[in-house]
């Protein structure tokens, strides 16, 4: 069995972390340091994930494993955060995530993910690709969490600083759903292609064994 590249263990790692961030985030009501902590745990996820991406690129050893593990830690992250900072009994005081945002983060990651498997049942392939609209997605669903958690200081400098986090979280719902119809054309354009190839092979095959 090959040992997991480093790469790999740097995105479990982060993957790990997400367990500290979530306790910190249904601390917030109760102590202000927590968010601080939360921030803290968050920018320690961010210097990972560039790391790994660094490190796969620098040593050309980017897996399948690693393929599905990095995209996979950037969901549950969101989902959590999206989730405890959309609820009253966690949430920033005074900055809630609207329900609408949450429900569309955690829908186009829903959708992603059973189209993904949709594609494996129909294929017997397993196919991840990373798309510009994704990236641009899961970007700014992070740049939201952040300017959410830090809205207390954002507000006390004014406008527009204090209406960072209502930018950040309506552009990122509306690139969620762009990314959501691009996975689709994506997924549905790699079955019918692979439908099309395993038909020919399949009429290849008959061809020969009747010569």
């Amino acid at each position: 069995m090959s040992r997991l590249s480093w790469p790999n263990r740097v995105t479990l790692a982060r993957i790990l972390l997400i367990a500290p961030f979530v306790i910190a985030l249904m601390s917030i009501r109760e102590s202000t340091w927590a968010r601080w902590a939360a921030l803290g745990i968050f920018f320690l996820m961010a210097v990972s994930d560039a790391l790994d991406g660094w490190l796969a690129r620098r040593w050309s050893s980017e897996t399948p494993l690693g393929k599905f593990l990095d995209p996979l830690a950037d969901k549950v992250l969101i989902t959590c955060a999206v989730v405890l900072l959309g609820h009253h009994a966690t949430c920033v005081p005074g900055k809630a995530i609207p329900h609408a945002v949450v429900v569309v983060a955690i829908g186009k990651d829903l959708f992603v993910v059973t189209g993904f498997l949709l594609v494996y049942l129909v294929t017997g392939r397993i196919y991840i690709e990373a798309r510009r609209a994704g990236k641009w997605c899961t970007g700014l669903q992070l740049a939201m969490v952040v300017a959410v958690l830090l809205w207390p200081e954002l507000e006390r400098l004014g406008e527009p600083l204090g209406r960072l986090p209502d930018l950040l979280w309506w552009s990122a719902t509306g690139v969620a759903l762009i990314a959501a119809v691009d996975y689709y054309r994506l997924g549905t354009a790699y079955a019918a292609k692979v439908g099309e190839a395993t038909a020919a092979d399949s009429d290849s095959a008959n061809s020969e064994g009747k010569t």
